[in-house]
């Protein structure tokens, strides 16, 4: 809804890819399809908008990734169990543990933040603690005898 922000968001994209030697592939909202189209804003060079997905090519496309730059919460959790460091494209986040295990950083809107935050997050290693867990909560559990009622 502010045109000043996704600009600066578009320009970040164009500019991580160029300092990264990377293409940018951006899942795009329909709404910011239409956001877009409406104020006669386009994706710069080295970004190929991607229609919205299903959830697991997307997720498979996700994992293999070397870098993530979304606004969306639940990108910045997956991408942190998966291994994929993350920049915020917000100036908060309802993932703070992500930040605080070094899987993510926020950069906000502007374009020159995210380039810089997209560099030092491709450089990272990876290796962080999981916050979420470690992926077993669903394993079947071996209980005493008796100790389960019906």
């Amino acid at each position: 809804d502010r045109p000043e922000r996704l600009m600066g968001i578009l320009e970040g994209l164009s500019g991580a890819a160029s300092a990264l030697g990377l293409e940018v592939l951006c899942a795009v909202h329909p709404r910011t399809t239409k956001v877009m189209a409406e104020r006669g804003l386009a994706f710069g060079a080295g970004v190929r908008a991607l229609p919205p997905l299903p959830y697991l090519d997307f997720l498979g496309l996700h994992a293999q990734a070397a870098l993530t730059l979304s606004d969306s919460g639940g990108l910045q959790e997956e991408a942190c169990a998966l291994g994929v460091p993350c920049v915020t494209l917000r100036d908060n986040t309802e993932r703070p543990e992500s930040v605080e295990a070094g899987a993510n950083v926020l950069a906000g809107a502007d374009a020159s933040r995210i380039v810089a935050a997209a560099k030092r997050m491709h450089a990272t290693q990876g290796g962080w603690p999981n916050p979420y867990g470690d992926g077993r909560a669903a394993r079947a559990q071996t209980w005493p005898a008796g100790s389960v009622t019906r």
